[in-house]
């Protein structure tokens, strides 16, 4: 819904400082978007509603542009827009502009790099085979593509191959979809809470101890240099409490 520029010329303004109010013709300037993707926006709850001043005028600040540029971001990252809507809801209503472009430096240094946009017929070359639409489906439930209202598919290359061989095991669709609605939910619980341990244990003393006016670039660079370790804490705790449970199930001999 952006000209491709969106978010460049949202984060520019929103970190840069802007006038207290302005038009919805000038937030749309500012953002690098169409004024009816801030109305679409505004009308599914992404973006609060302006302050009405005098002729029944809606004025917009710093606020929204910072939440355009968190939007801006997630869908880089391949979210669908009813996805942005739970990421949104799940934020404190009084986040400043600040806050909100912290999130934004958070969600571009964590985020996978590997999703891009394919054609069907440039994921049956990557796949090697045929793929039917039951395949298709299969791999979306693994969350290894998504489907696009454009048609095109939202490919994490990184997950293809795996996908790919989970495809030939007799495990059923619902159960693959079953599974990965768990995991989503601890994975979600465990990110919120490490979120807000980041934010109160590391991210305010280190703000506070520091005189860098650039709070959001110093907090993308030292998130960025956490990630990998988060990353393998998560992974071999995972690890670690899967194989204590299947002795538990099958037998330490199993």
């Amino acid at each position: 819904m952006t000209d491709g520029t969106g978010g460049q010329a949202i984060a520019a303004a929103a970190e840069g400082g802007v006038e207290p109010a302005f038009t919805v013709d000038e937030l749309a300037a500012r953002a690098g978007v169409t004024v009816r993707t801030i109305r679409f926006y505004s009308g599914r709850g992404l973006l609060p509603p302006p302050v009405i001043g005098p002729r029944r005028v809606g004025h917009y600040g710093p606020g929204h542009l910072s939440r355009l540029a968190l939007i801006e971001e997630l869908q880089h990252q391949g979210m669908t827009l009813a996805a942005i809507e739970r990421y949104l809801e799940q934020l404190p209503a009084d986040l400043s502009e600040q806050d909100l472009a912290i999130h934004r430096a958070l969600v571009a240094s964590w985020a996978p790099e590997s999703a891009e946009e394919v054609t069907r017929r440039e994921l049956t070359r990557r796949a090697g085979r045929e793929l039917s639409e039951e395949d298709v489906d299969r791999l979306a439930a693994m969350g290894v593509l998504d489907r696009r209202p454009d048609g095109l598919l939202r490919l994490d290359g990184s997950l293809l191959r795996l996908g790919l061989e989970l495809l030939d095991v007799p495990i059923a669709h619902e159960t693959i979809l079953a599974s990965r609605t768990v995991l989503l939910e601890h994975a979600r619980a465990a990110a919120q809470e490490l979120s807000r341990l980041f934010r109160d244990e590391v991210w305010g003393p280190y703000r506070e101890s520091r005189e860098d006016p650039d709070h959001v670039a110093a907090m993308k660079s030292l998130s960025a240099h956490m990630q990998p370790m988060v990353v393998q804490a998560l992974v071999t705790a995972f690890q670690r409490s899967l194989r204590e449970e299947l002795r538990a199930a099958f037998g330490s001999d199993r």
